[in-house]
């Protein structure tokens, strides 16, 4: 009984601790309005499922594949596993160190120009201009344009964006290949994702700079500094490889149930 009444204390300060961290966490998803960016992805995903439905299922596919494909890319999905990933990485310091950024005016303001542009950029008038504006300057000394290589290569947004590229088309060919689709060895997938890389490797980087580019124009580049400097901190290292794994995984799960609703509807059709 003793020990029982011993622990007991222990126990409601463990559990206060670990509410006091969710609650952190949350505020952490809050400035960094991960609700929003999902939203934003969200309908970004929708439009590529239009072009699947068009490209693949003749445009067949109906409010069935309408409904399916709403499924598979919910905003609140995302924002779980992004957050998985961010309770994995940050703690303590660093976690704080990460929300007074973003609650500070620039972090707040960043955000606010990232998810513009994102959301901006799915305009395919506004992708060539993004893409051709990098074009103009890619290999020159504009200084902004060196700012935003530096900020891309302190988080190795490339490669790290190549890879998630070729893990979701690998994943997209397994969801086909489960759902009886079609036939290809494991083998024959990845040698399919592989052969892209080269062209997956320049199309990112065109992309990127362009949205980077695009979406940080507004920023003093004193503020693109100061933006750069916090990069590269443990901390915003932290939450780098937090973003690109919750993403990443999650962008994994939803093209693995596009090939399979993708297949589902190939094969209900043949029926």
């Amino acid at each position: 009984m003793l020990r029982a009444f011993v622990l007991w204390p222990v126990l409601i300060l463990l559990s206060g601790v670990s509410a006091l961290a969710d609650a952190r966490m949350s505020v952490l998803v809050d400035v960094l309005r991960l609700p929003e960016a999902a939203r934003i992805l969200s309908d970004e995903g929708l439009n590529h499922a239009q072009e699947l439905n068009k490209d693949m299922l003749d445009g067949q596919g109906g409010l069935g594949w309408q409904v399916q494909v709403e499924r598979i890319y919910e905003p609140a999905l995302m924002v779980e596993m992004v957050r998985a990933e961010l309770e994995q990485e940050l703690a303590g310091a660093e976690l704080e160190e990460v929300i007074a950024f973003y609650a500070s005016d620039l972090g707040a303001e960043i955000i606010q120009l990232e998810n513009a542009a994102r959301k901006a950029i799915q305009d395919p008038d506004v992708e060539e201009a993004a893409r051709a504006r990098y074009a103009s300057l890619e290999d020159s000394d504009d200084a902004r344009l060196a700012l935003i290589a530096a900020y891309i290569k302190s988080g190795d947004m490339i490669a790290r964006n190549v890879t998630s590229a070729m893990n979701s088309n690998y994943q997209f060919l397994r969801g086909l290949v489960d759902g009886g689709a079609i036939e290809m060895s494991e083998e024959d997938m990845l040698k399919d994702v592989a052969s892209d890389i080269e062209e997956s490797t320049e199309d990112t980087t065109s992309w990127l700079f362009g949205y980077l580019l695009l979406a940080y124009h507004p920023l003093e580049d004193d503020g693109l500094r100061d933006y750069l400097a916090f990069t590269n901190t443990s901390a915003g290292q932290a939450l780098n490889r937090a973003l690109f794994a919750g993403f990443g995984k999650a962008y994994e799960d939803i093209s693995y149930a596009l090939g399979r609703a993708v297949a589902l509807n190939m094969t209900a059709e043949e029926l």
